[in-house]
């Protein structure tokens, strides 16, 4: 897939308030920090769609993004900021959760997690409870390019480890990326392709 065309379309905190358009969405998501508007202007060819900042937590609204007039790219905050007051945390964590299980236009998730750490806790809980609310996702691996090949599989293989010492019968789809070398772009963008055409295939054009 060639990414033509990448638009904002909305900023909001409320699900209800998100665009009426019955295209399929894929949402962004990760602990702070973890690289997500970085790779998020990979992905669309743009410096400056999402923003980036030396300050974690940057992002506290769901964004709206058009893709190519055919599909939206949803810019989720992070899950488990510690940096805001308890009641921010738990509003935006509300409105986390409502997206997730309410917004039929949801096609994937990318759950975005630093492939230089070793599995986080944090990341299992979430990737469980999408896992137990039947939420479609695939696991997005970043800044494959701070560390070594044979890291780069020693922590993937903890990852598959671990999920299946939760109960996993297996590992999501995943993709291992580099914003600053471009790793994955292709991977990616033609994993959503494909579930595009699908959608359309099925729905005649929408859900």
């Amino acid at each position: 897939m060639k990414i033509n065309t990448a638009e904002f379309v909305i900023s909001n905190s409320d699900v209800s308030k998100c665009p009426k358009d019955f295209l399929p969405e894929y949402a962004f998501i990760g602990r702070s920090n973890v690289g997500k508007s970085s790779l998020i202007n990979m992905l669309t060819n743009h410096k400056k769609l999402a923003k980036t900042s030396g300050r974690p937590g940057k992002t506290q609204l769901i964004n709206h993004f058009l893709i190519n007039n055919n599909w939206f790219l949803v810019d989720l905050p992070g899950y488990g900021y510690a940096k805001v007051s308890k009641k921010t945390k738990s509003v935006f964590q509300q409105f986390i959760t409502d997206y997730f299980e309410k917004r039929e236009q949801l096609a994937c998730a990318f759950v975005l997690i630093d492939i230089r750490h070793e599995a986080q806790a944090i990341d299992i809980e979430f990737m469980s409870y999408m896992g137990e609310s039947e939420i479609p996702f695939c696991i997005i691996f970043t800044k494959a390019d701070k560390i070594s090949k044979v890291k780069i599989d020693s922590h993937v293989a903890a990852y598959k480890k671990q999920m299946f010492a939760n109960n996993w019968a297996e590992m999501p789809p995943y993709f291992v990326t580099s914003s600053t070398e471009g790793t994955g772009k292709e991977e990616v963008l033609s994993y959503i392709d494909e579930v595009n055409q699908e959608i359309f295939k099925n729905n005649s054009g929408g859900f």
